[in-house]
């Protein structure tokens, strides 16, 4: 699942005529703060910047830019006042006075500050040239932090890219200087927030399962992933192959994880609501039924009919990745549709695997796992919020369904329905809990000898679990795992197959029957199902994308990939069958990502030309009315006159289309971070309890320090 992030990068680069530099033009570090005077946590963080710029030298150049408290008249005065300095050496010293002077920021510092630079004995005109010019600077600074995805103050950017790591001197020193460790989870945070990463990460992990099965080390990797892994308890033993831990063990990761998606998108996401769950819920639907019913025609009675399953999957990581590649050409309600619908997909797809894939039952241990859910469901209504409890009683859970004769995956679908969620937070509590915590701390005198008292540990440990709940805490950390480690693991373990003439030979009716079940039973059953459902007045289609978008998303469906792989294993015993439906999935699968880009790229370029036709119908329009109420003595002026009108009106139609198509996908993304039900301000107290016992003295909540406006923060 994909997660909107506010941008990283500083939108503005330094300039010397429009930025307040301290320090070499020419260093090789530069340090960006979006701050405020009024704020305690910038007041903080000046401090350790003095001994960062002391320890680093002329190799940092240190530059702020204001973002007064909103709502906070003595933050823009004091703002306005470092501004109507005379010199940037003038600003620095009214800056650090003001950061300074009192451990507070009160209306006596304006008042001496003001009169120490002069400003009281300045012409009225003057001061009136000096108050606008300070003004349109600040402004200037407001605009350039919103662009630049700042929500909170302070905020700094090491060489034009957002800090999110703590504020103390050998933290940012640490990120300044570019060490090892910085470097590669920079590396890391930048590959994960690009869109297509996960669906790439697979991508190559296919290909270097199927390059190994066709090389000569390709047996020695197959007698690896059949290697025996196990434990030896006393005289009991329990083992695996390596590859069947990964695929009923590690994918039951993953299946947890959908499980966490489901749950969330059906309490606050894309399908808690009638209105906004009817359409994917049904275009889900018909694109399980239709590749089923292909793939049933196409195949006899035999070995092969129980593959009916294959078929039906979507594979999410795939879709959304070509969908993030082709960027603002798809609309972002384009991405929530294909998204819910693989939501619904992947419920189909669990209750197909447990009803039609599972092994002969052993009622023991059936018995045994009903049992565990029932009291994981007692401690999910008694409020136990630990989840170091519901992941033990999960492995218990996942033991006894594995012996049950269920498939072991399922264990995680029913741990993350019965892991509980919380009512939200009171984050203005929060963060002043904390500051009292950091504040009562920094008054010991063995604070920074010793560290935070055991007590003080433990308090905002308790915060910092009140913030979330266990479940978007779970998914938090295991979704991340689950795409960039058991995904490509499971496609390497499973994707290989050596292709020779004895995989082909024999099973072409089989090939043909997953191709089309994925390639043309999935988009003509989405498409069907949607219009269907917009013909009897269920629900309507979005005016944002067009049918053919909607087509192309359709086709895009048809990767089916991770599932398909996964139920074709269970379906298929005989090794030669397998690796036919896996050639199959991966033809499917490539036939329906080349169709679906094709279709959005050429709906794209439809889409732009709206634009144009908007202005032609203005020509039009103008031209009728120019003709009715022109005199005729002015006939050729009037047609001089109409083809400069006409130019005019064909740049207004295309600046207007684009302006309302750009307004369109950034009210969408707010929208999108709504329905995904993302706590506002979350990440903002998130960031404040761990960064926050990092500056020490000088806390205490008296303003609002998130400084984003309410639209911003999802409100």
């Amino acid at each position: 699942m994909t997660h909107l992030e506010p941008p990283g990068r500083l939108d503005r680069p330094v300039d010397g005529r429009l930025d307040h530099i301290l320090g070499d033009a020419s260093a090789e570090i530069t340090l960006v703060e979006y701050g405020s005077y009024v704020c305690s946590h910038c007041r903080a963080a000046n401090e350790e910047i003095a001994r960062v710029r002391s320890h680093l030298g002329d190799r940092l150049r240190y530059v702020f830019r204001h973002l007064p408290i909103p709502g906070s008249e003595i933050a823009r005065r004091a703002a306005e006042l470092a501004e109507s300095a005379h010199s940037n050496e003038e600003f620095w010293k009214v800056h650090m006075r003001l950061m300074t002077r009192s451990a507070q920021l009160t209306e006596e510092d304006i008042t001496v500050v003001t009169r120490e630079i002069g400003l009281e004995n300045e012409e009225p005109q003057q001061a009136d040239v000096v108050a606008e010019k300070a003004k349109t600077r600040i402004d200037a600074d407001i605009r350039s932090a919103q662009a630049s995805g700042v929500r909170f103050t302070p905020t700094f950017f090491i060489n034009d890219r957002r800090y999110d790591g703590p504020w103390d001197e050998s933290s940012l020193t640490d990120a300044m200087l570019g060490r090892l460790g910085h470097r590669m989870q920079s590396a890391a945070l930048d590959f994960a927030a690009w869109g297509p990463s996960a669906g790439v990460l697979l991508l190559l992990a296919t290909i270097v399962a199927v390059l190994l099965s066709n090389l000569r080390v390709g047996d020695e990797f197959e007698r690896l992933m059949h290697e025996n892994v196990g434990f030896l308890i006393g005289t009991e033993a329990f083992g695996m192959s390596l590859r069947h831990w990964i695929n009923d063990g590690l994918l039951t990761v993953f299946f947890l994880v959908v499980g966490l998606e489901i749950k969330r998108e059906m309490t606050v996401g894309r399908l808690a609501t009638t209105a906004t769950a009817i359409l994917p819920i049904a275009a889900a639907i018909g694109g399980m039924l239709a590749p089923a019913l292909t793939y049933w025609l196409l195949i006899p009675s035999g070995p092969w009919e129980h593959g009916w399953g294959i078929p039906m999957a979507t594979d999410t990581a795939f879709a959304v990745a070509i969908i993030a590649m082709m960027g603002r050409r798809v609309p972002v309600e384009l991405r929530i549709f294909l998204t819910a619908a693989a939501i619904v997909d992947d419920i189909g797809s669990i209750a197909i695997v447990a009803l039609f894939y599972s092994e002969e039952l052993n009622l023991l241990y059936t018995a045994a796992s009903v049992a565990l859910g029932l009291l994981l469901w007692f401690f999910n209504r008694a409020h136990v919020y630990r989840v170091s409890m519901y992941l033990l009683l999960g492995v218990t859970l996942w033991a006894c369904v594995y012996a049950s004769g269920f498939h072991a995956s399922l264990a995680g679908i029913v741990l993350a329905l019965l892991i509980p969620t919380r009512p939200p937070a009171n984050l203005r509590a929060l963060i002043g809990q904390a500051d009292t915590i950091i504040a009562a701390e920094a008054q010991r005198g063995d604070v920074l000898r010793r560290g935070p008292s055991l007590p003080a540990l433990r308090a905002l440990d308790a915060i910092h679990d009140r913030i979330e709940s266990p479940a978007d805490r779970l998914l938090r950390y295991a979704g991340t795992r689950s795409s960039y480690l058991i995904l490509p693991l499971f496609a390497l373990a499973n994707a290989g197959v050596e292709i020779t003439p004895a995989v082909w030979s024999g099973h072409e009716l089989l090939m043909l029957a997953i191709v089309a079940g994925l390639f043309v039973g999935k988009p003509v059953g989405i498409m069907a199902a949607c219009a269907i459902a917009v013909r009897l007045g269920i629900t309507t289609k979005p005016e944002a994308y067009s049918w053919q978008q909607l087509l192309g998303a359709a086709a895009l469906a048809g990767i089916g990939f991770t599932m398909s792989l996964f139920i074709a294993g269970q379906a298929f015993t005989e090794t030669t069958d397998f690796a036919a439906a896996k050639i199959a999935v991966f033809l499917a699968s490539i036939l329906s990502a080349m169709a679906g880009a094709l279709l959005l790229l050429t709906a794209g370029k439809h889409s732009t030309n709206r634009a144009a036709a908007i202005g032609d119908k203005a020509i039009k329009a103008t031209s009728w009315t120019m003709g009715s109420n022109s005199p005729g003595p002015r006939e050729k002026h009037r047609t001089a006159i109409g083809r400069t009108r006409k130019r005019r009106w064909r740049s207004l139609g295309a600046k207007l289309g684009k302006a309302v198509d750009e307004a369109r996908h950034e009210g969408c993304d707010r929208i999108q971070a709504l329905l995904q039900g993302e706590m506002p301000g979350v990440e903002e107290v998130q960031l404040r309890i761990g960064q926050i016992g990092q500056v020490g003295a000088g806390t205490g909540f008296h303003e609002k320090r998130v400084v984003a406006p309410p639209e911003d923060l999802g409100g």
